[in-house]
């Protein structure tokens, strides 16, 4: 099985158009940046995303990926989904898995697209292409329901968090325990009062909590250093950053 960072910037992304500090003008002068978020989880053939950014088509174009097994949505926000139309005009009736309430609140903007609506309750487990998925709450104020994905495969527990704060239900913390990798939401350096996000700060803390063996920032604003600086200092992801995982129980990242 293997995992692909796809986009780990916030909404914006990075450098963000018309911003002119640090971070932004060093993305344009080297040329990297941030795209919005995906993951892209691949096994046996089938390509499964967790969210569908507003990048998508130019995020599945160099991953070279044909075609999309299923989609699972954590929440309702337009740099979650917005990219779902990308790929929809190559390939309809796609199966779409998220709770009932995100489901809703989705399709007001996409009532126009056909796709498979698939419905999970949260903290049941459901599978997708030999790989088993659960969906747990988390605390991304205003909406009324937003999710954290957990992946588990042979051996293997990987955890998304999902844009949250830090104010987890107790349920969905246990959910979360004793990860081999957890790809956490850390929109800011420590410092940052948030309301929607964690910063580094609370994202470490939350980590540390869960057990977590390998840590790494996704859903990253510009308010951190440019990239080549930050990343000594914080676990920060990075558009396309890979993860292999085998049945011998290693996990290898590559950038």
């Amino acid at each position: 099985m293997k995992i692909i960072l796809l986009g780990t910037g916030d909404s914006p992304g990075t450098p963000v158009i018309g911003c002119h500090c640090k971070t932004c003008e060093d993305a344009r002068l080297k040329g990297w940046e941030r795209t919005r978020f995906s993951v892209l989880i691949q096994n046996k053939g089938k390509n499964i995303l967790v969210d569908t950014s507003p990048d998508l088509r130019t995020q599945l174009l160099k991953a070279k990926v044909d075609s999309v097994e299923a989609v699972i949505w954590t929440h309702s926000h337009y740099d979650h989904f917005a990219g779902f139309g990308d790929f929809y005009r190559v390939q309809t009736n796609v199966n779409v898995y998220t709770s009932g309430e995100v489901h809703e609140d989705i399709e007001r903007f996409l009532q126009f697209m056909k796709y498979r609506r698939i419905e999970v309750e949260s903290y049941k487990p459901f599978e997708i292409a030999g790989i088993r998925f659960i969906l747990g709450d988390v605390n991304h104020p205003p909406l009324r329901k937003a999710h954290g994905v957990v992946i588990e495969w042979k051996d293997f527990k990987i955890v998304i968090s999902g844009d949250t704060n830090k104010d987890l239900p107790k349920t969905t913390i246990e959910l979360f325990k004793n990860p081999d990798l957890f790809i956490v939401d850390s929109i800011a350096p420590e410092g940052f009062r948030l309301r929607k996000h964690m910063n580094a700060e609370a994202a470490m803390k939350l980590a540390e909590e869960i057990g977590a063996k390998k840590t790494v920032f996704t859903h990253v604003g510009h308010f951190y250093p440019p990239h080549d600086e930050a990343s000594k200092y914080y676990p920060l992801g990075h558009d396309f950053q890979t993860f292999y995982f085998d049945e011998e129980k290693e996990l290898d990242s590559f950038f």
